[in-house]
């Protein structure tokens, strides 16, 4: 009698943990998109891969091994774990948001996006320089050369040196959350440019011949 009383005892604690464990992960679990997936959020998925030169796949919801192959392709190469499976962080990296949300909300999502990339490529630059980044990664949004969105023209392959270091993924410094804000209202210090560099540290001969509108702290803004 003792032995059943303590079995059943441990049944009843083994699954109390568990239903706890799935209640508090829950919002994880139901974000996750793996092989098997089916829905409009994998459409999304395969939308961004695609736009991005990521997938060569159909457009059809079904998570299969292209959009699986894709996923881990784009993971690597923005510093997040290639597991395949587009959780949270991935979907964020990706631009993608599932909460209905309003055009604030929208304007939120892009502001942090813009934030963290401002953090990465100019943390450490005077202020106007910050803002100028900001203000040339809008103007890419602008200009039919690039993607129309601020996560396309950011996770567009090879375009940024803080995506393909994984820098886009850490928590903005507080000029560059200003310097988001102050781009995003308009302001331009950069004067229309679309690319910059940093004449100490890029050896591309192509970037070296655009033609130069200013140079701001380190970096030379150019059309």
């Amino acid at each position: 009698m003792k032995k059943v009383f303590l079995f059943s005892w441990f049944v009843f604690i083994f699954y109390f943990i568990y239903a706890i464990f799935i209640m508090r992960n829950a919002t994880y679990f139901a974000a996750n998109y793996q092989y098997g997936s089916k829905g409009q959020t994998v459409i999304q998925i395969q939308t961004k891969l695609k736009n991005w030169g990521y997938y060569d796949g159909p457009i059809d919801g079904i998570y299969g091994y292209k959009t699986y192959s894709a996923v881990k392709y784009f993971q690597r190469k923005n510093g997040l774990y290639p597991d395949g499976v587009v959780g949270p962080k991935t979907l964020a990296a990706l631009g993608i948001n599932e909460s209905k949300s309003s055009g604030s909300d929208s304007y939120s999502s892009n502001q942090r996006l813009l934030s963290r990339a401002i953090s990465g490529e100019a943390r450490g630059e005077p202020y106007v320089g910050q803002v100028a980044v900001g203000a040339v990664i809008i103007n890419r949004t602008r200009d039919p050369r690039f993607p129309s969105t601020i996560p396309g023209v950011i996770y567009q392959p090879g375009a940024f040196t803080a995506v393909s270091d994984g820098q886009i993924n850490l928590e903005p410094v507080s000029s560059a959350v200003k310097a988001s804000t102050d781009a995003l209202n308009g302001w331009d210090p950069s004067g229309g440019a679309v690319f910059y560099y940093n004449p100490e540290k890029t050896t591309n001969k192509w970037i070296w011949s655009r033609p130069v509108i200013k140079v701001i702290g380190k970096h030379v803004f150019c059309k």
